[in-house]
Parts: C-alpha cells; sequence; structure tokens
C-alpha cells in the first residue's frame, strides 16, 4: 500500500503504464475510520481493480463554529485499517496541498446545497463539492464511492458530476449500523455514556415512521409528525430537521407516491447526528 502526501505523488503512484487498463476506484473519506468506511473499500475492490483511499479533514466544509479542531484523527490506525482491506493507495494530504494560498475557486451546485443539511449548514456543501471535484481531478476514478447515510452529499456529488460531464459513475453504499440500530459515524465518540444510548432515538423515529408508511400513511405529514412523537421520548435530545423529501432533488413532498428519503439530523448533547432511509411506494 503507498502512502502519499502530495498531489504529484499519488499520481505518480497512479501513472504507472501497467494501470493503463485497470479500473480506480476511489473512497474520499475525512478519516476517522470505521466499519462503515471499511464497507465502501470493500464496495470498490470488488467492483475496481485499484482502489485509492483519501483521508483529509476538509477546513472548507467546517462553519467557525462548528468541530474542526477537534474532528477525530487517527491517522496511523486508519492506515492500519487500510492496508487490512488491501487497499492500493492512501492519500493523505495538508489543506495548504488541496487548496494553496490564495485559493479562490469554488464548486457550487445551487438550490440542492441549500437543501437539508445545507439548510442547517450554511457553505457545508461548497466546501464538500469543491474539496470533492479535486479529488476527482487529482485521482481520476472511473468510480467514486459515498456512503448513503450522507444522503444528501450523495444527491449533489451525483448532481455535480452529471451537470459537469464527468466521467465518474457514483456508488451509494448501504448505511452499516451499530447493532442498536444507531449509524455509525465518526462524531459517535463524542458521546458520553447517556448520550450514546440517547442517540439511538433518531433511528427509532425514522424506523416508527417506515412502520406508519408500511401500514399504509403516505401523507409526509403525518409520518412526521409520528417520527416526532418518537423522538420526544428523549427529551434531552434537540432535532434539528425531519423531512421527507425526493432523493435526487432534495425537494421536500408532500404525498408519497414513489421513492422518497425520509431523513433527520439532531444534536445529542452538543455532537449533530444524521440519519435516513428510503421509503418507496
Amino acid at each position: 500500500m503507498k502512502i502519499c502526501s502530495t498531489i504529484e505523488q499519488v499520481r505518480d503512484a497512479l501513472r504507472d503504464p501497467r494501470l493503463k487498463q485497470v479500473s480506480i476506484g476511489l473512497v474520499p473519506t475525512m478519516g476517522a475510520l470505521h466499519a462503515g468506511h471499511l464497507s465502501l473499500v470493500r464496495a470498490a475492490k470488488s467492483r475496481c481493480g485499484l482502489v485509492v483511499v483519501s483521508i483529509f479533514v476538509n477546513p472548507t466544509q467546517f462553519a467557525p463554529t462548528e468541530d474542526l479542531a477537534k474532528y477525530p484523527r487517527s491517522l496511523e490506525r486508519d492506515c492500519e485499517m487500510l492496508r487490512g482491506e488491501g487497499t492500493d493507495v492512501v492519500f493523505t494530504p495538508s489543506a495548504d496541498e488541496m487548496y494553496g494560498a490564495g485559493a479562490s475557486t469554488w464548486v457550487t451546485v445551487e438550490g440542492l446545497s441549500e437543501r437539508l443539511d445545507g439548510a442547517s449548514r450554511p457553505g457545508h456543501f461548497r466546501g464538500v463539492t469543491t474539496v470533492v471535484s479535486k479529488l476527482f481531478h487529482i485521482v481520476g476514478p472511473n468510480a467514486a464511492f459515498f456512503g448513503q447515510k450522507d444522503a444528501a452529499q450523495l444527491a449533489i456529488v451525483r448532481r455535480m458530476t452529471r451537470d459537469l460531464n464527468l466521467p465518474i459513475e457514483i456508488v451509494g453504499c448501504p448505511i452499516v449500523r451499530e447493532v442498536d440500530g444507531l449509524a455509525m459515524s465518526s462524531r459517535n465518540v463524542y458521546l458520553s455514556g447517556d448520550e450514546r444510548r440517547q442517540a439511538r432515538v433518531l433511528s427509532r423515529c425514522l424506523e416508527r415512521m417506515r412502520r406508519e408508511f408500511e401500514h399504509g400513511e403516505r401523507e409526509s405529514a403525518a409520518l412526521i409528525e409520528a417520527g416526532k412523537q418518537t423522538l420526544a421520548e428523549e427529551p434531552a435530545v434537540r432535532l434539528d430537521y425531519l423531512s421527507i423529501v425526493d432523493p435526487d432533488s432534495l425537494e421536500a413532498v408532500e404525498r408519497i407516491s414513489g421513492r422518497c428519503l425520509a431523513a433527520g439530523a439532531a444534536y445529542v448533547g452538543t455532537t449533530r447526528l444524521i440519519d435516513n432511509l428510503v421509503l418507496s411506494a
């Protein structure tokens, strides 16, 4: 496994003539890897001849009041995990390497970037799409693998790739959960014991919505109200949003007649967690 810290190093690693006929899979991450990330690596290995994993805590997707400074970092451990999965190349650039002095160019997907998490975190998705477009340009993958847990990010990256005519397949991979249903997240390490127990209510809320849907409810307002009733079981958990949207446009849906996304975000203590599930009529 090659570990590259500069753009030139990773390009050199991929310039080998023997790789000309090999498909490249990219798994972009911010490190602090867990089983969810490793499932993306395995998906990439099953479909591509060479797998590149980037580890980069991207400063441009954090607001000044967010957790950039304390975001978990465990590069040595992450590399050992990736080596165990047979990863070919790990790209670990610095912020200066990725942006450089005076960088002022942004990639923005208008409209979608202001919905769901974008409404709560202005500028967040501008940072995401800018850094992902840079990674696409640097690595030149045939396919890129993203987790369904970040459903808004997945939709926005797909739209960006389509709009820019990039020859890259965007592969969404299922959410990986703890045994109690909590979606795996690097931010779960922030939770205290009590907060860890409280955090389960977000997945229970979405499962309540799924049950009501399976029993025939199709009105989004009624499903959201049912979810909020479950969330009220943990009064210490503060809801950010709970929505039912089109999974591609992220626009709110009043009545479900096809495939929709039930998505929520909540604060458990000071930790913001997200989760979602797909409802198909």
